[in-house]
């Protein structure tokens, strides 16, 4: 293509939230490029908002109020006098009548051409489009078509990714539901609720392929990316090079890349785009889609290409020509994705005050390291509230080194002695992931996590909750003593010392700590019996089996109530305070069960009276952008319904009374 007109874009608004905002507008700072934000009334003092030149609110809180109006965020470009959108990943990123808007107005949109975007959009359409280009592709299945013969198949949303409206169906009889559920999912994320049947593929890789092109009609692609720990289908650990690929050898690369250049250029598209396969372990694989955006795991192809991916984007937006040779990758890059979420409580989203982030070792963020290191890229910082409205990724911790081994012991390192308090994160998983063998030998594929669930992944992994528990005791002692003990004078004792104890809560289970002042120092008597070498109230020091261990303590609330942080070498725990005295007013309804977290009930599938058996769903949640079913504890009647459709409810709130049915009443209904 000639004669492409060039234009100088001075201004990018960024359609978007958190890092990937933060990320954008570090490259256009470093351009002198202005930058301006748009944010929701719960993102009103995000990071995003407060380092950008100019903000306009959107008001709401809902992504439907405000991410996904498409006409307030252009109207917010016109106000402040921005020339370009750019719309970072999720949200309208691949919303192509939003593109076309964009371009309407007469703003530069920073991205595809809205047809391409239309055309790959559609999993549908884009995969009889592959095939027509010679890309291999799975078989697309008609809903009424399905037989027991194609169980499993996987249900998916056809606009949008991030895992959300897609649910995998092992029997017919869930066919339906799954259907209906993956639609409202897909709608609410996405505004489109169409979804599409494929054949699912229980082992597999999930390698990708960045591509960029430019309107003069070159196309890179630019190395592949790995992706194939992923829960609830949204990638959790992402590399490049793919191991799988180096494993496989021969000409698997480059048939890879051919296949990505073929993808692009049959749609004649412009800008970041990737390229997703499934692949086998013989080297073969298929089109699974194109996602017509930048990727969240952009960070590992950066550090491998030495390219600043947004940066292309707003050349190519410009009319730039790709001028170079194709890059190449050199070395290995890692990427962890730091979520809000109890991976043992089945990956439950998490929300509340993130009261300490603290990443060790960063060399860099937003950029990549020059040297090899890690890199942040993070939405969210210390103090900041995390909200359930939105995707629960608070950061991205990227490493990277001359090989794979060095990037993996890096990363590991770094993140288990990260300081994280206010809430459960995946912290801990994201560690035991990086150290398996599976992971290690470069073998994990797509059924990582159904094969190694995450409590048999956090076994014996971390910091000893009792250990910590006897530091949190003692530090809390130490903070208590000393301000008691002030204008006392040394050595003065009006009572023998006798034993003391403090209960600690770890989930449903309470530890309970004893332990003892004398002359001689103090001594623990349960649940552990280590020596003690020193106590602070931040700070306590522990001899173990010979080896002296440090624990950092961090309190929240008082020293009767609240929380406490503990910190060390081999990771975190964060500890309840269990009140020496419980209200009994406060105590619940044995049969009760609460909202797993905040969020809003989009469906009841009970009332008062009906008989429920264990395990059964009896309303849906919808938080962060996904739903979740709260299920039955055990057989029992419902005697109450605390909740309505629509109503939005706090973590800890009760939804439902399940009564336990005696067996006397199991045997009148035999």
């Amino acid at each position: 293509m000639t004669n492409v007109k060039t234009q100088t874009i001075t201004s990018v608004l960024v359609a978007n939230r958190g890092e990937i905002a933060r990320r954008v507008f570090a490259t256009c700072r470093a351009r002198g490029i202005a930058t301006v934000a748009v944010h929701s009334d719960a993102d009103a003092t995000s990071p995003h908002v407060l380092e950008a030149d100019s903000a306009v609110r959107l008001p709401g809180v809902s992504s439907a109020e405000t991410y996904l109006r498409g006409d307030l965020i252009i109207e917010a470009a016109r106000k402040v006098g921005a020339d370009a959108i750019h719309p970072g990943y999720g949200f309208l990123s691949e919303n192509a009548g939003f593109a076309r808007a964009v371009r309407e107005a007469g703003l530069v949109w920073i991205g595809p051409d809205p047809d391409a975007i239309d055309l790959m959009g559609s999993k549908v359409e884009s995969k009889a489009r592959m095939a027509q280009a010679g890309v291999p592709v799975l078989e697309k299945l008609a809903v009424d078509d399905i037989t027991q013969e194609h169980l499993p198949v996987l249900v998916k949303a056809s606009a949008g990714g991030g895992g959300r409206g897609m649910r995998v169906v092992r029997e017919l009889s869930e066919l339906t539901d799954a259907v209906a559920s993956a639609s409202r999912e897909a709608g609410s994320a996405f505004g489109d609720d169409t979804v599409f049947c494929e054949q699912y593929l229980e082992a597999g890789h999930h390698v990708e392929v960045q591509v960029m092109a430019d309107a003069h009609g070159t196309v890179w692609a630019l190395g592949e990316r790995e992706c194939s720990l992923q829960r609830r289908h949204q990638k959790v650990i992402e590399e490049a090079p793919s191991p799988l690929v180096d494993r496989v050898g021969g000409d698997m690369r480059e048939r890879l890349l051919a296949a990505a250049r073929d993808a692009a250029a049959s749609v004649g598209y412009r800008g970041a785009g990737t390229v997703e396969f499934l692949a086998d372990e013989r080297g073969r694989f298929w089109f699974l889609e194109m996602n017509t955006r930048l990727q969240v795991e952009h960070p590992v192809t950066e550090s491998v290409t030495g390219l600043d991916l947004v940066g292309l984007q707003l050349d190519v937006a410009e009319g730039r020509a790709l001028t170079d040779d194709e890059p190449t990758m050199s070395g290995h890059s890692i990427e962890a994705r730091l979520y809000a979420e109890d991976p043992a409580a089945g990956w439950t989203p998490t929300s509340g005050t993130l009261d300490v982030l603290e990443i060790p070792q960063v060399a860099t963020e937003f950029e990549i390291p020059p040297n090899g290191g890690v890199r942040l890229d993070a939405g969210v910082r210390s103090g900041d509230v995390v909200s359930v409205h939105y995707d629960p990724m608070l950061a991205k911790v990227i490493s990277r080194a001359a090989d794979r081994e060095s990037a993996v012991r890096l990363l590991a390192s770094v993140l288990r002695r990260a300081r994280i308090h206010g809430f459960t994160t995946n912290r801990d998983l994201l560690v035991a992931s990086l150290l398996h063998p599976e992971f290690l030998d470069g073998t994990a594929d797509t059924r990582f996590y159904t094969q190694h669930e995450p409590g048999e992944l956090l076994d014996g992994t971390g910091e000893d909750p009792a250990l910590a528990a006897v530091a949190a005791a003692l530090a809390n002692s130490a903070a208590e003593r000393a301000t008691s003990n002030a204008g006392v004078p040394a050595g003065f004792r009006t009572l023998a010392p006798s034993p003391q104890s403090r209960r600690f809560s770890l989930g449903d289970n309470e530890i309970e700590v004893v332990y003892q002042h004398g002359r001689d120092g103090v001594t623990v008597e349960a649940p552990a019996s280590p020596s003690v070498v020193s106590v602070a109230p931040g700070e306590v020091r522990l001899e173990i089996d010979g080896v002296v261990r440090r624990f950092e303590i961090t309190r929240y609330g008082s020293a009767d109530e609240g929380a406490v942080a503990v910190d060390s070498p081999l990771g975190s725990v964060r500890l309840g305070v269990v009140p020496r005295f419980v209200d009994p007013s406060v105590q619940m309804h044995a049969g009760a069960l609460v909202a797993p977290m905040p969020g809003t009930v989009t469906r009841l599938a009970v009332e008062v009276g009906d008989e429920v058996s264990a395990g059964q769903p009896l309303l849906w949640l919808e938080a962060m952008k996904m739903e979740h079913s709260v299920t039955a504890a055990t057989d029992g009647v419902v005697s109450e319904v605390s909740v309505q459709v629509g109503a939005q409810v706090e973590q800890g709130a009760v939804l439902v009374v399940v009564d336990e049915e005696s067996p006397e009443s199991q045997e009148g209904r035999q």
